[in-house]
C-alpha cells in the first residue's frame, strides 16, 4: 500500500516540487499516475523508492514509514518493489538470462533459486526462448520485456512503471500495457507513471493527475491535465 498525507517536496534550491500531496493506492490497485513534464511524477517516484525524504508530511509504502526510515531498512523497502524504466537500463553484455538474474544476485539468492525463478518470469513475460539473446539482439518491446522482467524476479508487492512505453511504437505500447495489466491481475499493485493520454484512455483504470505539484483529479474518469502538455 502507498500513502501520502500532506506531503511537500521543496528541494534545496528552493523549487517547489509537490504542495501538500496526499493519496492511497491499496494493494491490488493498478493506478496510473499522469501530469506534464515538471507536474511532479519524478519526484513521487523518488519519494516512493526513498531515493528523497520529504521536507513535510508523512508517507507510508508496504509496511514501511518513508518519512522516519532508518538507512539499513531502505533496502529492504526496495525490494518489495520493482521499477521499471523508460531507458530499459540492460547491462548489454550480459543476456537476457543474466540481466534478470543480476537483480537477484543483487539481494543473495542462490543458484538454485535463480535457476528456478529467472525461467519462470521470463515465461510469464513471453521470453521464454529469448534466455540466451543480448539486449542488442531484441527490438525494443523485448527489451522491455526485459526490464519488467528484471523488476518482478524478486516478486515484489508493488511494480512501478516510469514511462514504460516512452520509446515503443503504439503497437508494442499497447502490448506492454496489457502485460502489466495481467501483472496486476495475478495480485501485483501497479502503478504506470506517463504523459500518454491517449494510452491511459484505452484503459479503464483509476487516473490520478498532478500538475504544479497538485493532485488535480483522482477517479476513474479518465486523463485530465491541459492538451498543451
Amino acid at each position: 500500500m502507498i500513502e501520502f498525507k500532506n506531503v511537500t517536496m521543496v528541494y534545496d534550491q528552493g523549487n517547489r516540487a509537490l504542495e501538500n500531496v496526499s493519496l492511497k493506492i491499496d494493494d491490488g490497485e493498478f493506478v496510473f499516475l499522469v501530469g506534464p513534464s515538471g507536474s511532479g511524477k519524478s519526484t513521487i517516484i523518488r519519494l516512493l523508492t526513498a531515493e528523497l525524504e520529504p521536507t513535510s508530511g508523512s508517507i507510508s509504502v508496504n509496511g514501511y514509514q518513508l518519512d522516519r526510515i532508518k538507512s539499513r531498512q531502505i533496502p529492504y523497502l526496495r525490494r518489495t518493489v520493482g521499477v521499471i524504466f523508460q531507458d530499459f537500463r540492460l547491462i548489454e553484455n550480459k543476456t537476457v538470462f543474466d540481466n534478470v538474474a543480476f537483480s537477484m544476485r543483487v539481494v543473495g539468492a542462490s543458484n538454485k533459486q535463480i535457476k528456478k525463478r529467472v525461467p519462470y518470469v521470463l515465461d510469464l513475460v513471453g521470453l521464454e526462448n529469448r534466455g540466451r539473446r543480448y539486449p542488442t539482439e531484441l527490438s525494443g518491446g523485448e527489451q522491455q520485456r526485459v526490464a519488467i522482467a528484471r523488476a518482478l524476479v524478486n516478486n515484489p508487492s508493488m511494480i512501478i512503471a516510469d514511462e514504460p512505453t516512452g520509446n515503443l511504437d503504439p503497437v508494442r505500447s499497447y502490448e506492454i500495457m496489457m502485460l502489466l495489466e495481467r501483472i496486476n491481475a495475478l495480485g501485483t499493485t501497479v502503478v504506470v507513471v506517463t504523459h500518454e493520454r491517449e494510452l491511459v484512455n484505452r484503459f479503464t483504470k483509476r487516473v490520478i493527475a498532478i500538475d504544479e505539484g497538485n493532485v488535480i483529479n483522482d477517479g476513474m474518469d479518465g486523463y485530465y491535465i491541459n492538451e498543451e502538455n
